[in-house]
């Protein structure tokens, strides 16, 4: 009877890091990629350590994990109630984490906090990796100060009978539009069809205001694109490109830059230049396989932290164009000015009052 395999170990920044089951399939191979194992996961984490810090260092990190590797199929749970997902998010830093493990304390919008992974150098990085993440979710913030992002993120989240041509068209939009306000912004591909944008921002706003800054600049594409949407209700999106506004709220986190996704053919939410983003026919083309040769000409990002914008321009946007106050999730507690959480097909106005409370 054969035995176990034994464990190996990946050099992360001058650290080892032991790597349990090493020859654990995490990804199917496909037509693109061949089949992938944990211990390539953690080597591919390890090799793209610099960049991916500098994308997630010093900042609470949620863990997307998929302890049995990915299949398609799978499902991510919805909730911690859900004890029937094959992947989870780790929100809490899991008991028996190495000494040298980094953590920060973090407020949720409950008012519960929690001490949530911090990553300070690479290694932590492939030991998340050895835990079964394939997916990082940082917080728009840095430590010592969690509660003043120093990211603006703009998620293009194509709705149905869109495409990923579509997502790039608004992206150039959108550049065209920061460019005008003196920001800059930063694309990636999100790993999937989607395209996010980030902008440094000087770290004195709120969550709140960072939205409304994401709300004000959704509401110009919308006025130059009319394949563009801020429409919460997917009812009303239509085939347009959704502005995701909220996911500039507190606790909520979108993959990290250089992270894997749990889809086929392992692809990396890949950071680009403008021009390298105009070229791209296919996000899926950027994987685990194919990623160290995109950085082969350096990282599209590397002089992000050069200058830090105000939000200023945005937030005039926001005071400025009609619309007002948009949804919150629906695990938010309602907020001043929300309109009713209600599906507008389902909504019988006498039943709701103009602060959008209901009625009994």
């Amino acid at each position: 009877m054969a035995g176990k395999t034994p464990p190996a170990f990946v050099d992360a920044g001058g650290r080892e890091v032991r790597v349990s089951s090493p020859d654990r399939i995490i990804y199917e191979a496909t037509d693109r990629t061949p089949q992938i194992t944990k211990l390539e996961v953690c080597e591919f984490y390890a090799a793209i350590g610099e960049p991916l810090m500098r994308a997630i260092g010093e900042r609470p990190t949620a863990m997307e994990r998929w302890p049995d590797g990915y299949r398609e199929g799978m499902r991510l749970a919805v909730g911690p109630q859900d004890k029937e997902g094959d992947g989870f998010y780790q929100k809490r830093l899991p008991k028996g984490a190495p000494d040298w493990i980094e953590t920060v304390e973090i407020a949720f919008p409950s008012k519960r906090t929690a001490d949530e992974l911090c990553p300070s150098e690479s290694a932590a990085a492939v030991w998340a990796a050895q835990m079964g993440t394939l997916t990082f979710h940082p917080w728009p913030v840095r430590r010592p100060d969690v509660d003043h992002p120093d990211e603006l993120r703009l998620d293009l989240d194509p709705q149905p009978g869109t495409s990923f041509a579509d997502a790039q068209r608004v992206a150039e939009v959108t550049r065209e539009l920061l460019e005008e306000l003196g920001l800059r912004g930063y694309p990636k591909t999100s790993g999937n069809r989607g395209i996010h944008i980030y902008v440094r921002i000087e770290p004195d706003y709120t969550f709140e205001q960072v939205r409304h800054a994401a709300i004000g600049l959704g509401r110009e594409l919308e006025r130059r694109d009319d394949g563009v949407t801020t429409a919460w209700w997917k009812e009303e999106r239509g085939e347009r490109i959704f502005l995701d506004y909220n996911q500039n709220n507190r606790d909520r986190t979108i993959a990290s830059a250089w992270s894997l996704r749990a889809r086929p053919g392992a692809p990396v939410s890949t950071p680009m230049t403008w021009s390298q983003l105009a070229s791209v026919t296919d996000p899926r083309d950027f994987n685990l396989v194919t990623v160290a040769d995109h950085l082969a000409d350096g990282d599209p990002w590397e002089d992000m932290d050069a200058s830090a914008y105000s939000l200023d321009p945005l937030l005039t946007l926001w005071e400025t164009l009609p619309g007002g106050e948009l949804n919150f999730p629906p695990d938010y507690p309602k907020m001043p000015g929300e309109p009713p959480r209600v599906q507008p097909s389902k909504k019988v106005a006498e039943h709701w009052d103009e602060q959008g409370n209901r009625v009994e």
